[in-house]
């Protein structure tokens, strides 16, 4: 049996490198998301007002159900929560 060693769990799991880095840029999305609505002590139905979702939808965050989110929803909500995005493109490894 031979061990592969991978970068990140998504380029484990995903079948190609496109798909795990849609779901790295998402993942980092979400924990941003979360962190700060914990961290600013916002219930759910408070951060929905905010970030313009349903409570039902802030909780589904929360829980990280990633699959139930797109990259252009999370580029909204983090903006909508008042968090600036920085993105940086690097040459493949």
């Amino acid at each position: 049996m031979s061990k592969q060693r991978f970068a990140s769990v998504w380029d484990a799991i995903e079948d190609t490198p496109e798909a795990a880095e849609n779901m790295k840029l998402r993942s980092i999305l979400m924990m941003a998301l979360a962190n700060h609505i914990t961290r600013t002590g916002m219930s759910q139905a408070q951060a929905a007002e905010v970030l313009g979702v349903t409570q039902p939808r802030v909780s589904d965050l929360m829980r990280g159900k990633i699959n139930l989110f797109g990259l252009d929803a999370l580029v909204n909500m983090t903006t909508a929560a008042g968090l600036h995005i920085e993105m940086r493109v690097l040459e493949a490894a």
